[in-house]
């Protein structure tokens, strides 16, 4: 889907002085304005708050027909909340408009099964995937949520952009449920991509293997109990997902970070057993066992950190205490909302 151009509006608010009040938020705004697509997303990880020159401001706009549109990394959902921020607090209409081409963008992007890939327009490889990884699907989903629900900064839009993104909400939650990975008959975890027409677990990066996953089963946890009225099948899935992340803590084992001379950070993360720490999570969960895989950039799994190289032992989150507020203090607070604190 191709999505009209308003650019006559952007380029004239990027090219003029139109950060001169000093005002962080909207010098932020105006940034978001000027990396906006073409098709209406946004591409990751530039620095919303540089300070651009004019040629800086000319070369972004000469990228404007880039294919680099993503939700990776927290984009676009995230510009399109600045935009929401920004439209409310000043009623400029260029923040109107080009928040409501990013809405187009984002609704266009998801799949006939409720999921989103991590890109879009679709690239050829893992990108393609539904992406639960650092919270993308999810991400998406608490905006259009909160755009369905009329939120604060977000309560100008009008009711039949409500309603699709409602509906976009309702058929996203149904792609949870039904990614939500099956074993022996029990429903357990979520792998950090999803194929985008069988929905099973998929690898992205070379180390990032087909798995039931410790840390974005988190974050989709966290989603659905933020459900106001949950359904009997939602219910279910978080209970089932609990459980889940509470047989696969790891105990009696801690993380450390020790100096390591010679190497190329000077450190170098180490296993270390402790019967009084903390439990920990791995990022990744064999399917079936429920031993955490570790792997190089080769795709190999191994079982232990130590096994993998230095590189990527040391440039990756494996470890963490993923799930450990979700279960201390989150779950039994939801229980209780929900009046089931003497169920199980």
């Amino acid at each position: 889907m191709r999505l009209p151009r308003c650019f006559p509006l952007l380029i004239a608010g990027c090219l003029t002085p139109a950060m001169a009040s000093g005002d962080e938020a909207s010098k932020i705004a105006e940034t978001v304005l000027l990396y906006q697509r073409s098709n209406g997303g946004w591409p990751k990880n530039y620095d919303r708050k540089a300070d651009l020159s004019e040629p800086d401001r000319r070369k972004i706009l000469a990228d404007r027909d880039r294919a680099d549109t993503t939700f990776d990394n927290g984009a676009t959902h995230t510009e399109l909340r600045i935009l929401g921020r920004a439209y409310s607090k000043s009623r400029d209409q260029r923040f109107l408009s080009a928040f409501r081409r990013g809405i187009e963008f984002t609704l266009a992007a998801q799949y006939p099964n409720g999921g989103w890939p991590q890109r879009f327009p679709l690239p050829r490889k893992y990108g393609r995937h539904i992406t639960f990884n650092d919270g993308a699907m999810v991400g998406v989903l608490r905006l259009l949520r909160d755009v369905a629900d009329g939120a604060k900064t977000l309560d100008f839009v009008d009711e039949e952009l409500r309603k699709r993104c409602r509906t976009a909400v309702e058929r996203g939650i149904q792609c949870i449920l039904e990614t939500q990975i099956i074993v022996e008959g029990k429903r357990t975890a979520w792998c950090a991509q999803h194929d985008e027409k069988t929905l099973e677990p998929r690898k992205a990066r070379s180390y990032e293997l087909p798995s039931l996953s410790g840390s974005e089963s988190v974050g989709i946890v966290r989603f659905l109990m933020e459900i106001d009225k949950p359904s009997p099948t939602v219910m279910a899935s978080i209970e089932s997902a609990i459980a889940w992340l509470d047989d696969a803590k790891l105990t009696g084992i801690r993380q450390e970070r020790r100096e390591a001379p010679g190497t190329p950070k000077g450190f170098d993360k180490i296993v270390v057993r402790d019967p009084s720490a903390p439990p920990l999570w791995a990022r990744f969960y064999e399917i079936g066992t429920n031993r955490p895989i570790f792997s190089s950039r080769d795709g190999v799994p191994k079982r232990t950190l130590a096994e993998i190289s230095y590189e990527r032992r040391n440039g990756y989150s494996w470890l963490g205490p993923y799930a450990a507020k979700l279960l201390s203090t989150e779950y039994p607070a939801w229980r209780r909302r929900h009046g089931r604190e003497g169920d199980g």
